[in-house]
């Protein structure tokens, strides 16, 4: 491991930076992302009696909640509501941006520290690179290769579980969303 550490030089820092924002973006987009904050499984009896006070006032501070109060203060027409629906699902999308850049970022980080490793191969004054130069310049170039795809490799999949978790509950929040408007006509 610390031969992988030393290996890689001042990128290091870019690739150590790269990895700690998508871990928190990631732990604080699955925290954010429950069901219980978005969707509470209580609300949906209630919405689906048509019992839209009890659901505003028992799940403030869920999305589904927010969106059943602002039904009740607001009176919005079927456009309004959705519109709004789509606000509070661009809510749940926030930060997935800094996710995507890692996972663009790392591997073209891995893929300068290729090209500097392979650079440092060319002594100045031509000729061959002697055997310590070629080991640090070789080991360079594979071990940032290997940092930059070992953290864009679990982010991808992180973000792909975040994007599927956000449609699905947006789906149930459409399907609220449908239900306040069947109520209003």
């Amino acid at each position: 491991m610390e031969t992988l550490i030393l290996g890689a030089g001042f990128f290091l820092w870019p690739l150590g930076f790269c990895s700690l924002l998508a871990a928190f973006v990631v732990i604080e987009r699955l925290i954010a992302l429950r069901a219980s904050k978005i969707v509470p499984a209580q609300i949906l009896p209630l919405i689906i009696a048509g019992d839209f006070k009890s659901a505003a006032t028992a799940f403030p501070q869920s999305v589904a909640g927010r969106i059943v109060k602002f039904f009740i203060g607001e009176s919005p027409d079927k456009d309004g509501l959705a519109a709004y629906a789509r606000l509070e699902i661009s809510r749940m999308e926030r930060g997935l941006f800094l996710l995507d850049s890692v996972i663009a970022i790392a591997p073209l980080i891995g893929l300068f520290g290729t090209v500097y490793g392979l650079f440092t191969l060319f002594p100045e004054n031509g000729g061959l690179p002697d055997q310590d130069t070629l080991t640090r310049g070789v080991g360079l170039a594979l071990t940032t290769t290997m940092l930059g795809l070992f953290i864009a490799i679990p982010a991808l999949f992180m973000n792909n579980l975040i994007l599927r978790r956000i449609e699905i509950l947006a789906t149930r929040l459409e399907l609220i969303v449908e239900r306040l408007s069947d109520k209003k006509n």
